[in-house]
Protein backbone atom coordinates (compact mmCIF):
# COMPACT_ATOMS: atom_id res chain seq x y z
CA UNK A 1 0.00 0.00 0.00
CA UNK A 2 1.15 3.47 -0.34
CA UNK A 3 2.73 5.27 2.04
CA UNK A 4 3.93 2.35 3.93
CA UNK A 5 7.73 2.63 4.42
CA UNK A 6 10.78 0.26 5.43
CA UNK A 7 13.14 1.49 7.84
CA UNK A 8 15.64 2.67 5.85
CA UNK A 9 13.38 4.63 3.80
CA UNK A 10 12.71 6.84 6.31
CA UNK A 11 16.07 8.18 6.77
CA UNK A 12 17.19 11.30 5.64
CA UNK A 13 20.61 10.00 4.62
CA UNK A 14 18.79 7.09 2.54
CA UNK A 15 16.54 10.11 0.86
CA UNK A 16 19.43 12.09 -0.06
CA UNK A 17 21.51 9.00 -1.74
CA UNK A 18 18.33 7.89 -3.78
CA UNK A 19 18.47 11.32 -4.89
CA UNK A 20 22.39 11.72 -5.59
CA UNK A 21 21.84 8.25 -7.42
CA UNK A 22 19.20 9.61 -9.95
CA UNK A 23 21.64 12.31 -10.45
CA UNK A 24 24.84 10.15 -10.81
CA UNK A 25 22.83 7.73 -13.44
CA UNK A 26 22.04 11.34 -15.78
CA UNK A 27 25.72 11.66 -15.53
CA UNK A 28 26.47 7.94 -16.49
CA UNK A 29 23.42 8.21 -19.27
CA UNK A 30 25.32 11.36 -20.75
CA UNK A 31 28.83 10.05 -21.47
CA UNK A 32 30.57 9.46 -24.39
CA UNK A 33 32.08 6.45 -25.20
CA UNK A 34 35.72 5.90 -23.93
CA UNK A 35 34.97 6.62 -20.45
CA UNK A 36 33.67 2.91 -19.15
CA UNK A 37 36.45 3.15 -16.18
CA UNK A 38 35.13 5.86 -14.28
CA UNK A 39 31.36 5.60 -15.09
CA UNK A 40 31.53 2.19 -13.93
CA UNK A 41 33.05 3.24 -10.69
CA UNK A 42 30.33 5.69 -10.20
CA UNK A 43 27.85 3.12 -11.17
CA UNK A 44 28.88 0.98 -8.62
CA UNK A 45 29.63 3.08 -5.68
CA UNK A 46 26.49 5.27 -6.13
CA UNK A 47 24.41 1.73 -5.89
CA UNK A 48 26.70 0.71 -3.25
CA UNK A 49 25.70 3.70 -0.81
CA UNK A 50 22.14 3.05 -1.29
CA UNK A 51 22.29 -0.65 -0.79
CA UNK A 52 24.63 -0.40 2.35
CA UNK A 53 22.91 2.24 3.64
CA UNK A 54 19.22 -0.21 3.40
CA UNK A 55 21.44 -3.16 4.59
CA UNK A 56 22.62 -1.40 7.77
CA UNK A 57 19.15 -0.16 8.72
CA UNK A 58 17.71 -3.55 8.85
CA UNK A 59 20.53 -4.99 10.46
CA UNK A 60 19.55 -6.38 13.93
CA UNK A 61 22.98 -6.10 15.39
CA UNK A 62 24.26 -2.47 16.18
CA UNK A 63 28.13 -3.45 15.15
CA UNK A 64 26.77 -5.05 11.73
CA UNK A 65 24.76 -0.87 11.12
CA UNK A 66 28.41 0.60 12.06
CA UNK A 67 30.17 -1.44 9.19
CA UNK A 68 27.33 -1.18 6.74
CA UNK A 69 27.42 2.52 7.74
CA UNK A 70 30.91 2.49 7.49
CA UNK A 71 30.87 0.93 3.80
CA UNK A 72 28.18 3.43 2.36
CA UNK A 73 30.77 6.16 3.94
CA UNK A 74 33.10 4.54 1.98
CA UNK A 75 31.24 4.68 -1.38
CA UNK A 76 30.30 8.18 -0.95
CA UNK A 77 33.53 9.14 -0.78
CA UNK A 78 34.02 7.56 -4.03
CA UNK A 79 31.57 9.05 -5.92
CA UNK A 80 32.59 12.14 -4.76
CA UNK A 81 36.12 11.71 -6.46
CA UNK A 82 34.18 9.78 -9.40
CA UNK A 83 32.85 13.62 -9.60
CA UNK A 84 35.80 15.24 -9.55
CA UNK A 85 37.04 12.92 -12.62
CA UNK A 86 33.75 13.75 -13.96
CA UNK A 87 34.45 17.55 -13.82
CA UNK A 88 38.87 16.97 -15.01
CA UNK A 89 37.24 15.06 -17.92
CA UNK A 90 34.86 17.48 -18.67
CA UNK A 91 32.02 15.06 -18.95
CA UNK A 92 28.33 15.54 -18.23
CA UNK A 93 26.50 18.57 -17.09
CA UNK A 94 28.72 20.65 -14.77
CA UNK A 95 25.70 21.77 -12.67
CA UNK A 96 24.21 18.25 -11.85
CA UNK A 97 27.84 17.36 -10.88
CA UNK A 98 28.11 20.33 -8.64
CA UNK A 99 24.24 18.97 -7.19
CA UNK A 100 25.57 15.32 -6.19
CA UNK A 101 29.15 17.03 -4.66
CA UNK A 102 26.83 19.05 -2.27
CA UNK A 103 24.42 16.11 -2.05
CA UNK A 104 27.40 13.62 -0.99
CA UNK A 105 28.45 16.44 1.42
CA UNK A 106 26.04 15.76 3.14
CA UNK A 107 25.36 12.15 3.22
CA UNK A 108 29.07 11.67 3.71
CA UNK A 109 28.88 13.96 6.95
CA UNK A 110 25.45 11.48 8.19
CA UNK A 111 27.11 8.45 7.49
CA UNK A 112 30.55 9.86 9.75
CA UNK A 113 27.88 10.47 12.27
CA UNK A 114 25.90 7.41 12.17
CA UNK A 115 29.40 5.23 12.17
CA UNK A 116 30.44 6.92 15.47
CA UNK A 117 26.85 6.55 17.49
Amino acid sequence: AVGLQLSHEKLDVYQKAIKFLALAFKLIDSAPKGNGSVVDQLKRASQSTVLNIAEAAGHPSKAKSKHHFAIARGSALECRAALDIFKIVEIGDPNIISEGKALLVSVVAMLSKMCRN
